[in-house]
């Protein structure tokens, strides 16, 4: 089946109407809205909260442009397009990996992006208070903010949320080597307990803004934003949208010590330990032995050893549901997965 059979099948799935008349308010009066989706995103290939998106942007009398994806390079050939072709906003449906590869397609451009969350962890959706339903969705589209994204850049490739070195990305290397298809969370039951028994800690060597931190066994973890999978907050205080990445070390020599971190950090306590540190900068580099140390950005396999890693403030604009009273920005969804469970 040829990609326009592929969409054309796709739409045949949206009714032409919805049951409630909604205004819009934040919905440029002029463009293109590009829908960039990723049907192979999610444990299936949920139509619902994309067709209640076309349904409120043709009600509104919207020009509308939907693409299904064939894989991350084509998903961003698409944002680069909607650029060129000046789109009133990006609409994109898939996991973090769409969502990165659309947003560094887009990087300067301005153009708002409308995340429609679909993969396994969804951490960018998460940590912007996006929580993938239609009453969330429709709150945004009737009064949300364009939020500033920044976004990290490693060896030339572009990452949002969290750079792991060490242990929690040969978990993600073992994943990516065995994948057939759409990944679960019980998926990384074994990668974790071999990886626990088989795998010995690197020595990293890391920099911040030039000065020397770490040169030791351990774990480093370079976020974006503030939680990691399952809402573990490895690098809690990062904040997407003020320029800094936070880094966190975890120094450790012994299976014991690496399972003591993890408990301290599940019950929040990890701050309390003399082996972990915290620190803020611009500019990371980290280097170690043995060279290849693997590495994850936001889940996929990343470049090898060493790492030059700098961030691009503001890169892009995100719409994200309005802040409460209060507060500068709407926090991050809390038990986003019992939630996901419960409503979807």
């Amino acid at each position: 089946m040829t990609l326009d059979a592929v969409e054309t099948a796709w739409e045949r799935c949206v009714p032409e109407a919805i049951t409630k008349e909604v205004p819009a308010k934040l919905i440029p009066q002029r463009g293109c809205y590009h829908f960039i989706v990723n049907p192979k995103s999610g444990s299936s290939v949920e139509v619902g909260l994309v067709r209640q998106v076309l349904d409120y942007l043709r009600r509104q009398g919207r020009p509308i442009r939907l693409t299904l994806t064939e894989s991350l390079a084509h998903a961003g050939a698409l944002a680069r397009r909607a650029v060129r072709q000046q789109a009133a906003a990006v609409v994109v449906r898939g996991g973090d990996g769409t969502v990165r590869t659309v947003a560094e397609g887009m990087a300067a451009s301005r153009i708002p992006i409308l995340i429609l969350p679909g993969g396994t962890e969804n951490l960018l959706a998460q940590e912007l208070g996006i929580d993938g339903s239609w009453p969330t969705t429709l709150r945004m589209l009737e009064e949300g903010t364009l939020r500033p994204l920044d976004l990290g850049r490693v060896n030339g490739r572009c990452f949002m949320a969290i750079v792991g070195v060490g242990f929690d990305a040969q978990v993600v290397r073992r994943i990516h080597a065995q994948r057939s298809g759409h990944i679960t969370h019980t998926d990384y039951v074994w990668p974790i307990c071999r990886t626990f028994w088989e795998y010995g800690p690197p020595t990293l060597r890391v920099e911040v803004d030039g000065e020397r931190i770490c040169d030791e066994p351990g774990l480093v973890f370079v976020g974006n934003i503030s939680r990691y999978a399952v809402g573990l907050p490895v690098v809690p205080g990062s904040d997407c949208s003020d320029g800094l990445f936070q880094v966190t070390i975890y120094r450790y020599r012994r299976r014991r010590q690496l399972l003591g971190h993890a408990v301290r950090t599940t019950l929040r306590r990890a701050q309390r330990s003399d082996r972990v540190s915290y620190h803020r900068g611009r500019h990371i580099r980290i280097s170690g032995s043995p060279p290849a140390t693997p590495v994850q950005l936001d889940g996929d396999p990343g470049p090898k050893l060493p790492l030059e890693i700098d961030i691009l403030p503001a890169a892009a604009r995100v719409l994200t549901p309005k802040a409460p009273a209060g507060q500068a920005v709407h926090p991050p969804v809390r038990l986003y997965h019992l939630r996901r469970w419960l409503f979807h």
